[in-house]
C-alpha cells in the first residue's frame, strides 16, 4: 500500500509538472511596472498553474526578447520600428501587435511650482533645451531641470514624436530608468519636470501640468483631445497561441480591462 501511494504521489507530480505554465513577459516599463503585475495576478487566481515572468526594462527589450524566442510576450508603449518589424522578418518571424490599453503621457513639475499649465510649443521649448529657465514659462526663477526615460524605453521615443517634433533632448536632461524613477526625482526637485504614464501622475510630491488647457484624463484621452495620448500593445510572434493566447484573451475581456481602468490607464472598451 505505502509503494502505491509513493507511486501515486510521483504520478501526481508528474501531472502537475506537464500542466504547469510559465508565461516569460518582458519590455515596457510603463506596462511592465504596475499594470501587467496585476493582470497577472488576477489570471493566476484563476488559472493556479499559471506562472509569470515579468521583466518590465523598456520597449526595446521587449521586442529584443521576441525576436530571441526569450519571451513569449512583448510589452510596448509604442509600435514596433520598421527595423524590428524586419529582424523579425528576416528570422521568419511576424510580430503581431494587440492594443491592450490607452495612456496619456503626462507632464508633472514638483508640487512646490506654480505652473499649472503650459502651451504645446513651450513643452517642446523645455524638452529640447530652448527654454532653460522656469521664468520664461511663468513659473519662479530656476534653471529647468529635466527627467526623461532611457533610450531602450518606448516612451523616450514617443515623447520626442509627439512632444518634441522627432527633435533631440536638451543637453543634460536625466535619463531615468522608470516612470516611478522619473516622478520620484521630480518630487525631490523643485525645479523638475518630467512625463510619465498616467498611472504615475498621482506620485507624491508632483502635480501634472495641463497642456494646452488639456489635461490627461480618461475621456480626453480616448477622444484624443489630449494632445500627448497613445496605444500600448502586446506583440506576440505571429497569432498568439497556449497560454498566451489565453492571457491576452483575459486582458481584453470586461475582468481584464476593468484592472486597465483602476491601474490608472484607459480602457480599449
Amino acid at each position: 500500500m505505502k509503494k502505491l501511494v509513493v507511486l501515486a504521489s510521483i504520478f501526481a507530480a508528474s501531472v502537475s509538472m506537464v500542466h504547469a505554465q510559465k508565461l516569460i513577459i518582458k519590455g515596457s516599463d510603463t506596462l511592465g511596472a504596475k499594470l501587467v503585475p496585476q493582470l497577472a495576478e488576477a489570471y493566476k487566481a484563476q488559472n493556479s498553474g499559471v506562472s509569470f515572468q515579468i521583466a518590465a526594462e523598456g520597449s526595446t527589450t521587449g521586442f529584443a526578447a521576441l525576436l530571441d524566442n526569450t519571451a513569449d510576450i512583448a510589452m510596448a508603449s509604442r509600435r514596433a520600428k520598421p527595423t524590428e518589424v524586419s529582424a523579425a522578418s528576416a528570422k521568419g518571424q511576424n510580430l503581431k501587435p494587440v492594443i491592450v490599453a490607452y495612456d496619456g503621457i503626462g507632464v508633472i513639475v514638483n508640487s512646490a511650482n506654480p505652473v499649472k499649465n503650459l502651451t504645446l510649443k513651450q513643452v517642446e521649448e523645455i524638452f529640447t533645451g530652448d527654454v532653460t529657465d522656469w521664468s520664461a514659462v511663468g513659473g519662479a526663477p530656476g534653471k529647468i531641470s529635466i527627467y526623461t526615460r532611457n533610450t531602450s524605453s518606448g516612451t523616450y521615443s514617443e515623447w520626442k514624436e509627439l512632444a518634441m517634433k522627432k527633435r533631440d533632448y536638451a543637453a543634460g536632461s536625466q535619463k531615468m530608468a522608470g516612470n516611478e524613477q522619473i516622478a520620484a526625482e521630480v518630487g525631490k526637485n523643485p525645479n523638475g519636470i518630467g512625463y510619465v504614464g498616467m498611472a504615475y501622475i498621482k506620485a507624491p510630491g508632483v502635480h501634472v501640468v495641463s497642456v494646452g488647457g488639456i489635461a490627461p484624463d480618461p475621456a480626453k484621452v480616448q477622444s484624443k483631445e489630449y494632445p500627448y495620448s497613445r496605444p500600448t500593445f502586446f506583440y506576440t510572434n505571429g497569432e498568439p497561441t497556449g497560454e498566451a493566447a489565453k492571457f491576452i484573451n483575459y486582458v481584453l475581456s470586461p475582468a481584464g480591462q476593468k484592472i486597465v481602468s483602476e491601474v490608472g490607464f484607459v480602457s480599449i472598451k
